[in-house]
């Protein structure tokens, strides 16, 4: 692909680089699939920076006991800074990054990122507002898990993923919701079935459809 093209209308400091500074990051730019469950991010990594083309990829904690708790999500027109945070010195936030689908990227390399950021004060900019903005969903997701009742969790996943995707009727299991909303496979499924009781969905094997949005908001 024209990867001049593309970064020229994907990034905002485009033209405040040098001719050098370009080609060093188009060539330090490879297009990469990733099959769904792949882990594309480790801590133990310096990954680089993923930008999403197609498909989605998912940000979370792993505990020591190998619980997770999913941060924020990725889909296309998205790019992932926080598997690239070697190069930014002053943040050490440590995730993990896995396909949550099948999923096209572009990955850039982290020696010529963190070499771009050292260069170039846009460059370090549009990274630490991008960090900025990881940090303001990983707060959401938090203060969701702390704060609010699982029934409000609940119903903004289901809400959320409604409007997402334009379809009231969302191909999910009952362990890939307790996934994202890093909570029990019970305790989702103890929520679903209060709410088809109501009669705000119908739950089946693999997939949810939402019958009275109106019901389910007054959750919120």
């Amino acid at each position: 692909m024209n990867y001049e093209s593309f970064f020229a209308e994907y990034f905002p400091f485009w033209d405040k680089l040098t001719t050098t500074q370009r080609k060093a990051l188009c060539d330090d730019t490879t297009e990469i699939t990733y099959r769904k469950g792949h882990v594309v991010h480790d801590p133990n990594e310096c990954t680089g920076a993923i930008v999403v083309r197609s498909g989605g990829l998912r940000t979370y904690f792993l505990s020591e006991d190998g619980k997770e708790v999913t941060l924020f999500r990725l889909y296309a027109g998205d790019i992932c800074i926080l598997s690239a945070t070697c190069v930014l010195r002053a943040i050490t936030f440590d995730v993990m990054v896995e396909a949550d689908s099948d999923s096209e990227c572009l990955l850039i390399g982290s020696r010529t990122l963190g070499k771009l950021v050292e260069e170039s004060i846009y460059v370090k900019n549009y990274a630490l507002e991008l960090t900025a903005s990881h940090f303001s969903e990983t707060m959401w997701s938090f203060e969701q898990i702390l704060f609010m009742s699982i029934e409000k969790r609940l119903a903004i996943f289901l809400l959320d993923e409604t409007a997402r995707r334009h379809s009231d009727t969302l191909k999910l299991t009952h362990e890939q919701i307790a996934k994202y909303m890093g909570s029990a496979r019970e305790v989702v499924t103890r929520m679903l079935r209060t709410f088809s009781y109501e009669g705000i969905l119908e739950s089946g094997r693999g997939d949810i459809r939402i019958l009275d949005k109106t019901k389910l908001r007054k959750y919120l």
